[in-house]
């Protein structure tokens, strides 16, 4: 009976990290960038209840006899497919069309990635330097922060596919000036920390950053101006899942008061 109590108890517990994880899909339907995540599941050791591989007449049984001691969250994947690009009237305003990552530095000058392209110009110590809502510095294709000097007009600036900015000459024909801002992929991107704030970190799972710029083996990212990526969050789908849950929660809390009422009806025998 105790072993009941227990393993009802850690699907509970599973099914409650999974509606967080559903509840936090719903919370960033709008936000820029956002990836689904999905909540995998993995079962707990086995007790063996019998050992013996043969019947009381000799006879070779054709299984054993195990009981599971219950279900454990695995991991919380991320689902990195192409979100809705939905128009901005932002100049400064980037969505990615393919698996790239734009590359961010942070305060602490590490190297961060994100696929929310929401960036503007600031005023910076030589010029106006392309960087993100908090601030912080977009990095080219060299992995050094986008700086214009004060004879560009940044209003004036557009971003060719390529990612490459480009600036009108006397024909009012833009041309390039030799930035390009900088898209990066990773072999495994379930593997990059979440850091909050639709950024990404690198570690030993995700791999090291493969820049689209030098390297021929990926296949190349397009940036899009005057677009912004959407959240790929379905909310039908969401909303589902969410069920589902939820149920699996009460069944596992109605085994529990199963299993409770069990136990007492065994401590009344004794009565």
């Amino acid at each position: 009976m105790v072993r009941s109590l227990w393993t009802a108890a850690t699907g509970m517990i599973a099914q409650q990290n999974n509606l967080d994880t559903i509840a936090n899909n719903l919370s960033n339907v709008n936000t820029t960038g956002y990836k689904t995540q999905v909540n995998e599941f993995k079962s707990l050791l086995y007790q063996n209840i019998q050992t013996k591989t043969t019947s009381a007449n000799g006879e070779r049984k054709p299984s054993s006899a195990q009981v599971g001691l219950g279900v454990r969250n695995a991991s919380i994947t991320s689902v990195f497919k192409q979100g809705n690009l939905l128009a901005s009237e932002s100049d400064t305003a980037f969505a990615i069309s393919g698996k790239g990552f734009f590359a961010v530095r942070g305060e602490d000058g590490n190297t961060y990635y994100t696929r929310n392209g929401n960036f503007q110009f600031s005023l910076a110590a030589n010029g106006n330097m392309l960087s993100t809502s908090d601030g912080n510095p977009v990095l080219d294709t060299q992995g050094r922060p986008i700086v214009l000097n004060n004879n560009y007009v940044v209003s004036n600036i557009t971003v060719a596919k390529d990612g490459s900015l480009c600036y009108p000459d006397a024909a009012n024909n833009p041309q390039p000036i030799g930035i390009t801002i900088g898209l990066y992929q990773f072999n495994n991107p379930n593997g990059l920390e979440k850091m909050g704030e639709s950024l990404y970190q690198q570690t030993a799972a995700s791999g090291q950053p493969i820049n689209e710029a030098n390297s021929t083996a990926v296949e190349k990212s397009e940036i899009i101006q005057g677009y912004l990526e959407g959240s790929n969050v379905q909310v039908v789908d969401e909303m589902v899942n969410m069920i589902v849950a939820q149920r699996a929660y009460e069944i596992n809390s109605k085994a529990i008061t199963a299993s409770d009422e069990m136990l007492q009806q065994a401590n009344n025998l004794r009565r």
